[in-house]
């Protein structure tokens, strides 16, 4: 007998809850509008109409149930991952976007929206999926926006993400070396960098199991990149220029250390909407 999509997606959220998934039932939905080419609200209409599940659906919806009680991300099932107004298109091998970085780029973004240039440069070091860079570059048209990505699993989502968007040029390479010919030019530098500790275990499945290493691990105290990206973002940076770089909630502290070690000034850290420390800026002299 045909299957009502209401009592797939209860069934569906009731699986994943067992599974430990976070939100099941909105987890349940997206997945149901995967399989159907719909919506989150045109697979609630859908279930409150009384639809009906095809045998084909209801399979391959309970398939791709099985792979996120698994704990696969669901940005991976999907191929998208939602960051701002964008749709990026990620899969293993790239560290998938966070909320949390959204509220970070926008330190980024008015950065270039205030600058007197005609045409803002705005760098973006290790890229992954190109989330940041992108936010930068479609929301301040008249910018220009460069990213680096190291890695040759992230680098190819990256190119796909960015490939149409005119103002943002993407280069394979390392964070540190890269853009000699920008150097003293650029008003903004962003970087979401690897942050975690080589020892810490992150709790998420989702993250421990499917996140790539080189996203994540910062050595000993997660902070070896960040150390790289202040001499770096130094370099790049005009006089008055902002570097902004996301971080783990206990790392505030120790990197405006690291940054007055390195002469910027005016380094502070912000809270994102959880209030948890998400951020620090610090400006060029």
């Amino acid at each position: 007998m045909p299957e009502s999509l209401s009592t797939a997606l209860r069934a569906l959220a009731e699986r994943l809850s067992g599974a430990g998934v976070p939100d099941p039932l909105v987890d349940a939905e997206l997945l149901a509008g995967h399989v159907l080419g719909a919506s989150r609200g045109g697979v609630q209409a859908a279930a409150m109409r009384g639809d009906v599940l095809s045998e084909a659906d209801a399979s391959a919806l309970h398939a791709l149930g099985e792979r996120r009680a698994a704990r696969e991300p669901l940005q991976h099932i999907t191929g998208v991952a939602p960051f701002r107004s964008l749709e990026l298109a990620v899969g293993p091998g790239v560290f998938v976007p966070r909320p949390e970085t959204e509220t970070v780029v926008q330190f980024a973004i008015d950065a270039l929206l205030n600058a007197a240039e005609p045409a803002p440069v705005g760098v973006d070091l290790g890229t992954g999926s190109g989330a940041i860079a992108m936010a930068m570059a479609t929301e301040v048209p008249h910018s220009r926006v460069f990213a680096v990505e190291l890695s040759d699993e992230a680098y190819p989502w990256a190119a796909r993400n960015t490939a149409a968007v005119d103002n943002l040029t993407l280069v394979h390479g390392d964070l540190g070396t890269a853009f000699d010919e920008l150097v003293g030019t650029a008003v903004v530098v962003v970087s979401n960098p690897p942050y975690v500790p080589d020892e810490a275990i992150p709790r998420d499945p989702e993250v421990r199991l499917f996140d790539p290493a080189t996203a994540l691990y910062g050595g000993p105290d997660g902070l070896d990149v960040v150390r790289v990206i202040s001499k770096r973002a130094r370099q790049l940076l005009r006089p008055g220029g902002l570097l902004v770089l996301e971080h783990g909630e206990l790392q505030g502290a120790e990197i405006r250390g690291i940054l007055a070690e390195d002469g910027w000034r005016s380094a502070a850290t912000h809270q994102d909407l959880t209030r948890r420390d998400r951020a620090t800026t610090a400006l060029r002299p």
